[in-house]
């Protein structure tokens, strides 16, 4: 039977109870969930396996890949910067980068790249494992391209090239890598095990993961299929590759735990101040629950709401994620179910980081069983107040 380790407020027992049942059932490898209200984490759990033969406990620092929750990080690095006034989100992205402004892309601002509507959503061409790993020529090949539709008009995931488009715009006007100005600016102020990419010295924390068999995309030249067949090479088990933790970009080759990456996420669902330190002024974090686009993604294929970077609360236009509440939340998932929650109206925030991918973009089946049962739980915690 499973041994739950960490912390866990009485009132949020049913979570902890839930995270050994998955894990005893199969459904779950091993897992970290973190949830932070007021600056107090009320869960801080992990337990479950670190590998896939079932050898080697999940602990305390386990991490693991968290593929697109590094693109939340990246966000916040990036309101960062424009909170100092270094960046404007509403300039074009050419006056920082000149070489952008080429093949219609003159007019692409900042909070385009962000909202994933500057018709950049892959590459024109199939991209190998050598040219998505040199991470210069790919983001020199995004910004000769033509965009594929309007900018602005419409969203489309940019799943991966986003690390490369708002690193290289981070680069330009800090002359620091992503990486080093997250470690910097970020991580290392809030304590947080938040790697990108990931110190040699820390590979032998890094825990394996159960990753999504290969498969095939269907023939058809519609955006979400050009999109996503174009990097088809990066699959699922690159993850586990020594390129991969070198690789550095921030869309998706972020290494946490729920923990390391709630230490910074909290910087949001705290409206910029945490731990006696101000991230973020409140007008800063305000632009994040700005509506930017709205429909259906033409990569996703489905109805989504996206502020500056982050998803936003879709409603009633796609009851599936009836599970994310509305209010002044936001949100966004890894490939395989890792998952953050900022919640401002409840100052919650909800991680969380697992090894057994599972199709999906949005979240896993369990993702939704941890968040239903946390929300579920709040209110018992506040009554008790």
């Amino acid at each position: 039977m499973t041994s739950i380790q960490g912390t866990c407020d009485p009132a949020f027992s049913a979570v902890s109870d839930l995270l050994k049942e998955l894990v005893d059932v199969g459904d779950e490898l091993g897992a970290s969930i973190c949830v932070n209200i007021d600056g107090r984490n009320v869960i801080d759990i992990w337990g479950g396996h670190a590998d896939c033969d079932r050898t080697q406990p999940w602990k305390e620092d386990t991490i693991v890949p968290v593929w697109s929750i590094t693109k939340t990080i990246t966000y916040v690095a990036v309101l960062l910067l424009a909170d100092r006034g270094v960046l404007d989100l509403y300039a074009p992205v050419a006056q920082y980068w000149p070489e952008f402004a080429v093949n219609g892309k003159e007019n692409i601002q900042v909070r385009h790249l962000l909202s994933h509507t500057a018709g950049l959503p892959s590459w024109d061409t199939p991209q190998d494992l050598q040219s998505l790993y040199n991470i210069p020529e790919a983001t020199k090949k995004l910004a000769l391209q033509r965009p594929w539709w309007t900018p602005g008009t419409a969203s489309g995931y940019h799943a991966i090239s986003q690390g490369y488009l708002l690193g290289e715009l981070v680069c330009r006007v800090t002359g620091q890598s992503l990486g080093e100005f997250i470690r910097e600016e970020l991580a290392g102020p809030r304590d947080a095990d938040f790697y990108l990419p990931v110190p040699e010295d820390l590979w032998t924390r890094i825990g394996q993961m159960d990753c999504i068999p290969p498969f095939d995309l269907p023939e058809g030249d519609t955006i979400a299929l050009r999109a996503f067949r174009n990097v088809k090479a990066m699959s699922s088990e690159q993850c586990e590759t020594q390129e991969f933790r070198r690789g550095g970009v921030g869309s998706m080759m972020g290494f946490s735990n729920a923990r390391g990456f709630n230490r910074i996420l909290s910087i949001v669902s705290l409206n910029g101040a945490v731990d006696g330190t101000r991230f973020l002024s409140p007008e800063t974090t305000d632009l994040i629950f700005q509506e930017q686009i709205s429909g259906v993604d033409l990569a996703l294929g489905f109805f989504v709401r996206f502020g500056m970077g982050f998803g936003l609360p879709p409603g009633e236009a796609n009851k599936s994620m009836d599970w994310i509440p509305d209010g002044r939340v936001c949100y966004w998932g890894g490939y395989g179910g890792s998952f953050a929650i900022m919640d401002q109206d409840r100052k919650m925030t909800i991680t969380y980081a697992m090894n057994k991918m599972v199709m999906g973009t949005l979240g896993n089946p369990n993702t939704v069983k941890y968040v239903r049962a946390i929300y579920a739980a709040y209110d018992k915690y506040k009554s008790k107040l």
